[in-house]
């Protein structure tokens, strides 16, 4: 059986997996890395990215209310001061060749006249997390704006400007890291991680699905959503399961209108992300949204993610976006674990180290998690400063039971109100919020566990079948 040795091997060619072994090689050229990922990515999410580089545009009401969310929205702070710097070193370690990422500059979040009062919310918390850090911002007059033209009554009611969120474009960023890469000597392993291999208590290599075995002295996984067949190898109980979420996209060309000068998207709302347009140049836009999370990876986004996601951009932002020619959709998979925080540092077992878990915000927080773990895999140290997204942590509950089930319940509103649910005066939307927390709570009783889930994650529960609940069940009591 064939063999080889490295000192890290990294799971997962992802932009975090890229990253991280970038940094490392950067840091100590005579480090023996390992990279291991099929070519074509299948599944992945960073080549379906949008890559916004936002963070205060990712606020939402909730931000605030706990120590988790905090905590990760200033990772996403530092990972918006690294990104310039960090394309200047790719761009060193590459030569120029190929020719460097620029950064575009510019992020609009405008919200829509069927937003709720979640939407209301997010735009408040936004203006008030930039007004905290002394982020600028500006409001802005959305009829203002020729780049704009909704269809009648779907105006935009509020819209603000932030000079400093950007965007890049992901596949010209996975081309720089991969040319980093190879400048910098990491070997390529064109193969999947079948398994982990344990020596006693520790991880000392994986196994491919070819059979062939790379022993390390330290191993990163980095797979996103691919990492959790090897977290079910894990001890029971020690690493939390991770889900899949849906993330689909088109790039189109512009046939009419100035199209878009910079990002402009609706705010994050309970239960997942809005609506966003990225310009690519050329023409070419970057569409994006939609978010159904699944304990089970899907073959593709269901049917009526597809046509939410069209009628709104037409509806909401530009109705000449109708008339867009399409040249390529992205589907990948976001890695998301049950609590909805990232897994970053040490794992349960000696040898083992975690990258991913990072939901819709990996492509973003690549820079700053390669540093983190550069600095674990080369020299001793603890995991301080994202000690709360500790593999090894029992599920982060950032509210109770009931709570959540009324955040489940205020999303499946939502959902119908920017579908154009309309009810008659005598109604309200009281029966089918009483209906959404039923449901919450018959999930969690499924689970055999009190716990705060996500909206998200309660749907996966409550789509899931026996034997996948009975799995969560069983960790959850372990």
């Amino acid at each position: 059986m064939a063999h080889r040795t490295a000192d890290v091997v990294i799971v997962g060619n992802g932009a975090l997996g890229l990253s991280i072994a970038v940094e490392t090689a950067l840091r100590d050229p005579a480090l023996r890395v390992a990279l291991i990922g099929l070519q074509n990515r299948p599944g992945a999410a960073s080549g379906a990215a949008g890559a916004m580089l936002n963070c205060y545009a990712e606020v939402t009401a909730h931000t605030d209310e706990h120590p988790a969310p905090r905590a990760k929205f200033a990772l996403a702070r530092e990972a918006a001061r690294l990104w310039p710097g960090w394309l200047d070193r790719l761009a060193e370690a590459t030569r120029g060749n190929p020719a460097p990422v620029k950064i575009k500059r510019g992020t609009l979040v405008v919200m829509g006249a069927r937003t709720t009062g979640d939407g209301a919310r997010s735009m408040r918390a936004i203006r008030d997390a930039a007004e905290e850090h002394g982020e600028p911002f500006q409001d802005v007059d959305p009829y203002g704006l020729d780049f704009l033209e909704p269809e009648q009554g779907e105006q935009p009611v509020d819209a603000l400007y932030l000079e400093n969120e950007a965007a890049v474009d992901a596949r010209q960023v996975l081309a720089a890291l991969d040319a980093a890469a190879s400048a910098l000597g990491v070997t390529r392993v064109a193969d999947e991680a079948a398994s982990l291999t344990i020596t006693g208590d520790t991880v000392t290599g994986i196994r491919l699905s070819s059979g062939e075995d790379i022993t390390a002295g330290a191993v990163v996984l980095a797979a996103g959503a691919a990492t959790a067949r090897l977290i079910e190898q894990l001890p029971a109980g020690s690493v939390q399961p991770m889900l899949s979420g849906t993330g689909m996209a088109l790039e189109t060309r512009r046939v009419r209108g100035p199209g878009m000068p910079y990002v402009v998207r609706t705010p994050t709302l309970v239960g997942g992300c809005g609506l966003h347009a990225v310009p690519l140049g050329d023409g070419i836009e970057y569409l994006g949204a939609t978010n159904l999370v699944f304990f089970d990876p899907q073959d593709g986004p269901r049917l009526g993610l597809v046509q939410a996601l069209l009628s709104g951009f037409i509806a909401q932002f530009d109705r000449r976006l109708g008339l867009s020619a399409v040249r390529r959709w992205h589907y990948g998979l976001r890695p998301v674990t049950l609590d909805t925080f990232p897994l970053l540092g040490r794992g349960p077992l000696p040898g083992l180290f975690f990258a991913t878990g990072t939901y819709r915000d990996g492509f973003h927080d690549s820079p700053a998690i390669a540093r983190h773990l550069a600095d674990l895999l080369l020299k001793p140290g603890d995991d301080t400063p994202y000690a709360l997204f500790a593999p090894g942590r029992r599920p982060i509950e950032t509210t109770t039971v009931d709570e959540a089930a009324e955040r489940f319940a205020e999303m499946a509103v939502l959902v119908g109100v920017e579908r154009g649910m309309r009810l008659p005066y005598f109604l309200d939307t009281e029966p089918i919020a009483a209906a959404c927390r039923r449901l919450a709570h018959e999930s969690v009783e499924r689970l055999g566990t009190p716990i705060a889930l996500a909206p998200e994650i309660l749907g996966a529960v409550s789509e899931a079948d026996a034997e996948r609940v009975r799995r969560v069940a069983a960790y959850l009591k372990s």
